[in-house]
């Protein structure tokens, strides 16, 4: 990414200041069972705060138009002064696990330059995801899990039932499931946080070293903005299983949606990330609520320099009433 329109580390913070803003407007709805109520206020929290972003951005991964329009793909955002930059968001990823009070929600948000993030729709995609111990070359859509497990084994310099894969727990996943215990990994299921799961392998204190399987495709282009600062790979490739879903590709300009994505192809440039807990998950706390304040806690990394941080916020609404 150019000097002029590098995300420098003042915008990290405002980055990181945009997802505490969705994520504590979210956890005022924990297990409300009003998961519509928990979405919008996320994205009014968080479209408030991307307002007073000191850049010319342009949301390239963003919200539905149930959210009357806010944070919706294409929206120039920001003050306008500022580098040029694109944007890409889930104000929550989990708006049911909020709402029925579970684990592992969070609030995300990345920048990149002009052009950084590949735009696709809400449709599937196909992932798989490794940390920064793992040859890029070890995984490839194209084989099967066991070729992809033994690949990556292979490639740690461990055995495949060292291994722990992570995968969504959805009945489209039955045969991988059944493929994977073929090959002696371990596994953990998740119920939901599709960004959540593909970051994990990136992630030093983790015990995840794959993720794969079928989810949310603006999810995937998140994980890869993360994956790249964190040094991991990834591959993804869209599912069409309808002719609407090939023309929502070629509705955002994917010329060719059976394609297998690289990791710079979906989050290309220098790409800086930021995430807060809604609820507590493995890798971020939930907020804290207290009457008049709250605790956040958030990571923040940046590609350029490959620096990751954890941030802790304490907030005093009192005070922010004043400003």
């Amino acid at each position: 990414m150019s000097d002029d329109i590098a995300p420098d580390r003042n915008l990290a913070l405002e980055a990181v200041r945009a997802t505490e803003a969705a994520a504590i407007a979210a956890a005022r709805f924990l297990g409300s069972g009003d998961e519509r109520a928990a979405d919008q206020a996320a994205v009014s929290a968080m479209h408030r705060a991307i307002e007073k972003f000191q850049v010319d951005g342009t949301i390239r991964i963003g919200e539905s138009d149930a959210n009357d329009g806010k944070l919706s793909v294409g929206q120039r955002v920001g003050t306008e002064i500022g580098p040029r930059a694109d944007i890409a968001l889930v104000a929550i990823e989990g708006p049911s696990i909020v709402a029925r009070g579970g684990y592992n929600a969070l609030s995300v948000l990345a920048m990149a330059e002009e052009g950084g993030f590949l735009p696709v729709p809400e449709i599937y995609m196909d992932k798989i995801a490794v940390g920064p111990d793992v040859a890029p070359e070890a995984i490839d859509l194209d084989k099967s899990p066991g070729e992809n497990l033994n690949a990556v084994a292979a490639s740690m310099g461990v055995a495949v039932s060292d291994l722990q894969v992570c995968l969504l727990d959805r009945p489209r996943h039955s045969q991988l499931v059944a493929a994977i215990r073929e090959t002696g990994a371990r596994i953990q299921l998740i119920m939901d946080g599709d960004v959540n799961g593909a970051v994990a392998p990136g992630l030093a204190n983790s015990p995840v070293d794959v993720y794969i399987g079928i989810g949310g495709a603006p999810q995937g282009v998140l994980a890869a903005a993360a994956l790249r600062a964190l040094g991991g790979a990834m591959q993804g490739r869209l599912v069409i299983r309808n002719a609407d879903d090939g023309a929502k590709a070629r509705n955002a300009g994917i010329e060719d949606p059976d394609k297998k994505l690289t990791l710079e192809e979906m989050a290309g440039g220098h790409v800086t990330l930021a995430a807060t807990g809604i609820t507590h998950g493995p890798i971020l706390n939930g907020v804290r609520l207290a009457p008049e304040s709250a605790v956040t806690h958030s990571m923040v990394m940046r590609s350029r320099t490959g620096t990751f941080r954890y941030i802790e916020g304490h907030h005093d609404f009192r005070r922010s009433r004043k400003d």
